[in-house]
């Protein structure tokens, strides 16, 4: 497994060492799962924004945020998301949709 170092300021490495305590966990592993997970909210948070400025399909947006068009298409509803697609957008995104 490749490493990868980076810079935390000593309010964060002890927000670090808390947190892996806390998990029981060692501090690689904690920081992998944050990591993790920060991404997937950065991709997904990502994909919203594209996604109700009306910058990006249903797919487009599924395959920012890293989930399904199902997946994406529940996240949507739960969150009330609204586009600014035309239908012809949302046409190939039935499409594609009916294709899976």
């Amino acid at each position: 497994m490749p490493t990868v170092s980076v810079r935390l300021s000593e309010e964060e490495k002890q927000r670090l060492e808390d947190a892996a305590e806390l998990f029981g966990q060692d501090r690689s592993s904690t920081l992998r799962q944050a990591m993790a997970e920060g991404i997937k909210t950065l991709r997904t948070h990502h994909a919203v924004e594209r996604y109700q400025a009306g910058d990006v399909s249903v797919t487009e947006a599924a395959r920012l945020a890293d989930v399904t068009v199902g997946e994406w298409l529940e996240l949507a509803h739960d969150r009330g998301l609204t586009t600014q697609l035309d239908p012809t957008d949302l046409e190939f995104d039935a499409e594609r949709a009916r294709e899976l």
